[in-house]
């Protein structure tokens, strides 16, 4: 465990603090990210002689495993909050090919690979398929919407954070799933009507009955609304609250989060306070995220990757690169979607914490003989995801977002054009000839 005196410790949350506010504003122009950084550290300590953890206990720590659980919460109703697109079948149609087409396929081809190439069992195959298809709604801030209130970010920002909103809630059967198959105890029947389909009713319903309630309390309630405090606070409140309600009634947690962040950010849309809680919840994430990220790449130096082989780091480098773009461009093919937003929604497939949670609450549940090549492959991939992701983000995203405004000036200004072909409006002219009388 560790070998330092408590004062040590706490220097070093204290130092992780500092950097999760400090980096960054430094790195936001540089193509580097906050986990990478926070990697390197890791790495360093593996180095020293200060944390003398056990790798397997640090893979499989309960505590670790409800660390992890609380970050992607914190990240979900964050998620949610940030999306000025209201919800909508059409409004959300990337949206639907991502969660409906790419993930689906993403699983099937890891499985497929895990299971007859890689030689995995059928359970093992199938957690590292499911631990691995969603994208992390941690990690890729870079690659997300802004915050509230300040307008579309376009198709791609909306896609990859609607995408990561929800993709986990719609993984975590499939988990579940590996673990009743490794168990020897699956009911195939309990586990579609039950885990996957009342479930995710569940969770949609209590989302939205605690995300209404929450917001009535936010913005409506008449003698002191919650809204009136500017405590960005409430938001970790209305996070555990729908979560654990949901668990506790056998739904589907993290889409309950997700749709209480969306059923609040509907209501009131454009009060402050919404930007208020979306701030405080990315800075409680990044903290905790600068914690675990250390931790995994102190692992990472300890031997995380050791059992890693030839076909390991195949497959590894497949799923960065070339499942999940290729099943995007599937997702996309024929439709008016631009072509750059195609490609960059498949490329940002980043994998992070969400990977590093399900892979502990299944282990901590059930006996997996490939536990030691699995933590290898899903831990390889999570290091190239966030090496490759972290650089590319700030310019790739630059070079979109500007790609998208001036796409946007040329449509303004064909609209004024025509405004000025057309003349005015016979109410614009009797206003001019009214002020001017």
């Amino acid at each position: 465990m560790l070998q330092l005196p408590h004062e040590m410790i706490l220097l070093g949350i204290g130092v992780l603090i500092l950097l999760a506010a400090w980096l960054p504003l430094l790195l936001r122009r540089l193509p580097l990210s906050l986990p990478i950084i926070c990697i390197a550290l890791g790495l360093l300590l593996s180095l020293t002689p200060w944390f003398r953890a056990s790798r397997s206990a640090l893979t499989h720590d309960s505590t670790l495993e409800h660390l992890n659980e609380g970050i992607v919460l914190i990240a979900l109703m964050g998620a949610g909050l940030r999306l000025d697109r209201k919800f909508g079948w059409r409004r959300w149609r990337s949206t639907w090919r991502l969660l409906l087409i790419v993930m689906p396929v993403t699983m099937i081809v890891v499985f497929a690979a895990a299971h007859w190439s890689g030689g995995l069992g059928v359970g093992a195959a199938l957690l590292l398929a499911a631990a691995l298809a969603p994208t992390d709604p941690v990690l890729a801030a870079d690659v997300q919407t802004g915050p509230p209130t300040q307008g579309e970010d376009g198709e791609t920002r909306f896609g990859l954070t609607s995408e990561a909103g929800l993709n986990d809630g719609l993984a975590f059967p499939f988990i579940l799933l590996a673990i009743s198959l490794q168990s020897g105890t699956v009911d195939w029947l309990h586990w579609s009507l039950v885990q996957v389909a009342l479930d995710l009713v569940l969770g949609v319903a209590i989302g939205w009955a605690l995300g209404a309630g929450a917001g009535y309390l936010m913005f409506r309630l008449p003698a002191a609304k919650l809204s009136d405090t500017g405590d960005g606070l409430v938001a970790i409140g209305v996070t555990f609250c729908a979560y654990a309600l949901t668990v506790v009634l056998h739904g589907n947690g993290f889409v309950a989060v997700f749709i209480a962040a969306l059923t609040i950010r509907s209501t009131c849309p454009d009060n402050e306070f919404h930007a208020a809680m979306s701030e405080f919840s990315g800075q409680i994430e990044r903290v905790l995220m600068t914690v675990v990220m250390v931790l995994f790449g102190w692992a990472v130096g300890r031997g995380l990757l050791a059992p890693l082989d030839l076909w390991g780091a195949l497959l590894v480098v497949a799923i960065v690169f070339v499942i999940r773009p290729l099943a995007s461009l599937l997702a996309f093919a024929g439709t008016d979607t631009p072509g750059l937003s195609k490609r960059l929604m498949g490329f940002f497939g980043i994998r992070g914490i969400g990977t590093l949670f399900y892979l502990q609450y299944a282990f901590n549940r059930a006996q997996f003989s490939e536990r030691s090549q699995i933590w290898a492959i899903a831990g390889a991939t999570i290091l190239l995801s966030i090496v490759v992701h972290g650089m590319t983000a700030t310019p790739l995203m630059a070079h979109a977002d500007a790609r998208r405004e001036k796409r946007l000036g040329r449509r303004n200004r064909g609209s004024a054009r025509a405004a000025a072909r057309r003349g005015p409006s016979d109410g614009e002219e009797q206003a001019s000839r009214t002020a001017s009388g």
